[in-house]
């Protein structure tokens, strides 16, 4: 993942970048130039070579990567295709608000295949509640024409998904058929990001409640049994393909190892960004001043903070290792285990969410499976 912009044009609540404990963005460069996007692009082409990778995913990311503007954009996208694709297969994402998309970044996009991520929280009235502009009025209207264009754009391939975060003030079944009016292969249903130390909206007085799995299985329910398949929902997908015993995608359930690293637009090597939400400076990963990016990437495979997320059922809680949930659940997200004098070492914020999540999804595939074994 590479931040490309370090700043945003909107000014969203809940934003783990700009509104949590971490505010080492104050100190990143605005924009990433072109010698250390070279430098970047020089260092990975070494890793994936000495590691013998087949594929690497680059994602410019931000604040608001598309505030890079449409020619550094072009050069940073038309680099790492003529740089990396000689030497490795190279998948370009870019994850935007959405406001900024018009028909030269779709161009752009169109010519380098460069997927597109654009983040929404469902329609008008539950977008606008968090998703604000720095004047303090919505952005609705603005993503909305965005993800429209993207959506007409001839070449469907650019479109890769939509990102939610979820809001318990938002009708949930409401919020799902809101996004699925932009027709995306994809939905991305984000857990707000929290931990014991902040615990999020709905779980601080019962932190044993779970009122985010309550809000989330009308929309398993709805999506699971529709006659045909409407979207692709990444959450769920994971936690089925665990279930069935896979491996899953992402990072909110399942025991599979981190494989993200992020490059920041001065070029520092770090951690997930998601890390920000939990203290500052949690992000940091120890590396020699004058290594270049290849040895950078190479030496942070013995990051403390890396092994943690390597090494699987390890690192996990008591409380975890004795639940029977533990291989699917995986503890939740890393981030949401954060405790002040315990670290890392506990369950998820969303623990209770998780389980009765998982324990739904695991009965209504249990009851199909019934239904069509042979007798």
């Amino acid at each position: 993942m590479i931040k490309i912009h370090s700043r945003c044009n909107l000014a969203c609540d809940y934003c783990y970048m700009y509104e949590m404990v971490d505010q080492s963005w104050r100190d990143q460069p605005m924009v990433m130039t072109e010698e250390i996007f070279i430098d970047t692009c020089r260092g990975i082409a070494d890793h994936v070579s000495r590691f013998e990778i087949p594929a690497v995913s680059l994602v410019f990311h931000g604040g608001e990567p598309l505030l890079a503007g449409h020619s550094r954009f072009e050069f940073f996208a038309r680099h790492a295709r003529e740089q990396l694709g000689p030497r490795v297969e190279v998948r370009l994402g870019v994850q935007t608000n959405g406001v900024l998309i018009d028909e030269e970044f779709l161009r752009i996009c169109d010519q380098w295949d460069v997927v597109i991520g654009v983040s929404i929280d469902g329609g008008r009235d539950a977008h606008d509640r968090h998703r604000k502009s720095r004047r303090g009025d919505g952005s609705f209207d603005d993503v909305a024409r965005g993800v429209t264009q993207l959506r007409k754009h001839r070449n469907n391939r650019l479109f890769g998904g939509l990102l939610c975060t979820i809001d318990l003030a938002n009708d949930p079944i409401q919020t799902y058929e809101e996004l699925l009016a932009f027709r995306p292969p994809g939905v991305d249903f984000l857990l707000p990001h929290s931990n014991w130390q902040s615990p999020p909206p709905g779980k601080i007085e019962d932190q044993a409640a779970a009122p985010y799995a309550e809000w989330l299985i009308p929309i398993f329910d709805h999506w699971y049994g529709a006659p045909e398949l409407d979207t692709q929902i990444r959450l769920f997908d994971d936690i089925i393909r665990v279930l069935l015993g896979g491996e899953g995608r992402g990072i909110s359930v399942g025991l599979t190892p981190i494989q993200v690293a992020i490059i920041e637009t001065d070029g520092t090597l770090e951690q997930v960004d998601s890390l920000k939400s939990t203290f500052a400076g949690a992000t940091r990963i120890v590396t020699i001043a004058d290594m270049g990016m290849g040895d950078r990437l190479n030496h942070a495979l013995w990051d403390p903070g890396i092994v943690a997320r390597q090494i699987g059922s390890a690192a996990l809680s008591d409380t975890c290792m004795s639940c029977s949930l533990r291989d699917i659940c995986g503890g939740g997200d890393y981030v949401h285990r954060y405790r002040a004098d315990t670290g890392f070492r506990n369950p998820s914020v969303y623990c209770s969410d998780l389980a009765a999540l998982i324990r739904h999804i695991k009965a209504r595939l249990e009851d199909d499976l019934d239904k069509v074994t042979i007798k």
